[in-house]
């Protein structure tokens, strides 16, 4: 069996790509809308893709679906709750697709989504008959957004909660009948927020979540409610825009960004580092750079939905990198790359040892940007605790007449979080080195937060 894995290291989203190398045939599954890499790998191997198919309707990036029935006439699989708008083979829970002699197995895991389902993938010999129980030992199981390796996905992000959680505990405890060999490819690895604590393992298998994922071990449908619903993750940006435009009609590519000119009424979105921001940038641009880690995420919830945004990059390829990244989370509508950005505004970083002076002096407000847990886990006495993401949308005022400081983990966040309050006419400067972490490290003073009950 063919079996090829993507990973999108920007969203931590998989994609598969498996089939039948002497038939030509291959399927792929939950395809990014960046599709270029599927293609240009199916030709590589001399296979054919014959069809797509979804585990689910994805709310924290865009599909490439769309893109696969539009360029290339390719047919769509999903299961009939997904309410799919465009046109589309629904799957029932035992139905079978094949690729030469590779059977795909559609299993209905309701829980994350009600449509949700995992896909199991095994070689049939003679290419004849359906997949019996012993074609199932060594077998692919894609699980998409219900079993990872380590965790489990998130049920709060389609139905209530709770709700979510009894689905998704039966539906774990119908994978966990399968063989211990069975191979467990999930639908994401670490950095998505489609679940917390899950591995950056590509994969694992049923055996090795049996005995190591604490989360399969939970003993009645009550306790996994329990565990499980009361997540405090943030959701994905543009969660129910990116639903809508997954469910919708096809979407085609988008077009490159172009060089402009300053455009009126737009947001400039600085992708460049965060030292060139502070070096010089467009006012009122906020900063979020394509070299980091979770951009696509990261912008999602720094840029309204609707905004006309241009981008200032340091090159064309920076430009389409950064673009590519928006499109796979629901901004494929882009007013293009500024051709001569005129950077007259600039923003000074504060090194630790200024900002134990300044704190001192009483001179400033210093905000902790991380997540609740995080700050819960140790922060600076004195500090005020707002997101990063939610900075753009606070109204309640910032600073009192002070300068503002902003702080993270490692500066990544602490300079978007200076940009947003900058553009708004806040006098604010970021920790860019170091943060948290290197203020316990050289001896500074913080405090745990305990919440009841903990």
């Amino acid at each position: 069996m063919l079996f090829r894995q993507f990973v999108d290291e920007d969203l931590g989203c998989a994609s598969y790509l498996l089939g039948d190398k002497e038939a030509g045939e291959a399927l792929l599954v939950d395809p990014a809308y960046a599709i270029e890499p599927y293609l240009a790998e199916a030709e590589r191997l001399g296979v054919r893709i014959v069809r797509v198919l979804e585990t689910h309707t994805h709310a924290d990036h865009v599909s490439g679906h769309g893109r696969l029935a539009l360029e290339h006439g390719l047919p769509v699989s999903i299961h009939k709750e997904a309410q799919a708008e465009y046109p589309h083979d629904p799957l029932g829970d035992g139905d079978e697709v094949a690729a030469g002699t590779v059977r795909l197995r559609c299993l209905h895991t309701p829980g994350h989504r009600p449509e949700h389902c995992c896909f199991l993938a095994a070689t049939v010999e003679g290419g004849a008959g359906e997949l019996g129980s012993r074609a199932l030992a060594g077998s692919a199981l894609l699980t998409g957004d219900s079993l990872f390796v380590g965790s489990v996905a998130r049920p709060d992000l389609a139905v209530e909660a709770r709700e979510g959680a009894e689905g998704l505990f039966d539906s774990l405890h119908r994978l966990l009948e399968l063989p211990d060999d069975v191979r467990v490819f999930p639908g994401h690895v670490a950095g998505s927020l489609c679940g917390s604590g899950m591995s950056s393992d590509p994969s694992s298998t049923i055996g090795a979540e049996r005995k190591g994922n604490a989360l399969l071990a939970v003993a009645t449908v009550q306790e996994f409610v329990d565990e499980t619903s009361g997540t405090a993750a943030p959701r994905p940006p543009n969660m129910e825009r990116i639903v809508d435009l997954n469910r919708g009609p096809f979407l085609p590519a988008s077009p490159p960004p172009a060089p402009v000119e300053a455009v009126p009424g737009t947001t400039v979105l600085d992708v460049r580092a965060a030292t060139a921001f502070a070096a010089g940038h467009v006012p009122g641009a906020l900063n979020v750079p394509v070299s980091g880690t979770s951009f696509g995420t990261k912008a999602g919830f720094v840029l309204q939905p609707d905004e006309r945004i241009v981008l200032h990059a340091a090159s064309t390829e920076e430009a389409e990198l950064a673009a590519r990244c928006l499109c796979a989370v629901g901004f494929l509508e882009l007013e293009g790359y500024l051709a001569d950005p005129q950077a007259s505004e600039t923003l000074a970083p504060v090194e630790l040892d200024e900002l134990e002076e300044l704190l001192a002096a009483g001179n400033v407000e210093l905000i902790d940007v991380r997540e609740l847990d995080e700050r819960d886990a140790g922060y600076i006495p004195g500090s005020r605790h707002i997101p990063y993401r939610l900075l753009r949308a606070y109204g309640a005022p910032v600073g009192n007449g002070k300068s503002v400081v902003t702080i993270c983990e490692s500066g990544a966040r602490a300079a978007i979080a200076a940009s947003v309050l900058a553009a708004a006419g806040v006098n604010a400067r970021p920790v860019l080195q170091g943060g948290i972490e290197e203020w316990q490290r050289r001896g500074g003073h913080t405090v745990e937060f305990r919440r009841c009950g903990s």
